[in-house]
């Protein structure tokens, strides 16, 4: 008998089940992605607040939400990485250091952000 994909809504309701799912692993076994929800806990409702207008909001919580989402996506390849690469290889190194370099520009873009955005606002 052919195995019958879910399609429609309970493709959906899967879909955000494998989601949360993902959420979780990550925050049980990525020290990094637990401070990272952290500061954005801390920080979303000051970029609500410090925000004036609907862009800059959208600028400063778009800039924060970026940095788990691009931590997710690194600690996927490390997962795949470190599954299929018991010993050390350069390629396995090369691999995880890319994924840690998209991580920093992350980071490196949501400080920019929140540093543009707020300078604006308040005369350093």
């Amino acid at each position: 008998m052919a195995s019958q994909k879910a399609t429609g809504l309970r493709r959906i309701i899967s879909a955000f089940g494998y989601s949360i799912a993902g959420l979780k692993v990550c925050y049980k076994h990525e020290a990094a992605f637990r401070q990272e929800l952290l500061v954005l806990l801390v920080l979303l409702p000051l970029g609500l607040w410090l925000g004036q207008t609907g862009v800059e909001r959208a600028l400063l919580l778009g800039s924060l939400l970026l940095v788990p989402l691009v931590e997710l996506l690194n600690s996927g390849i490390e997962a795949i990485v470190d599954r299929f690469s018991g010993e050390i290889h350069e390629l396995s190194g090369r691999a995880k250091d890319i994924g840690s370099a998209a991580v920093f520009l992350a980071i490196a873009l949501a400080s920019t952000v929140w540093l543009l955005v707020l300078s604006e606002h308040f005369s350093w």
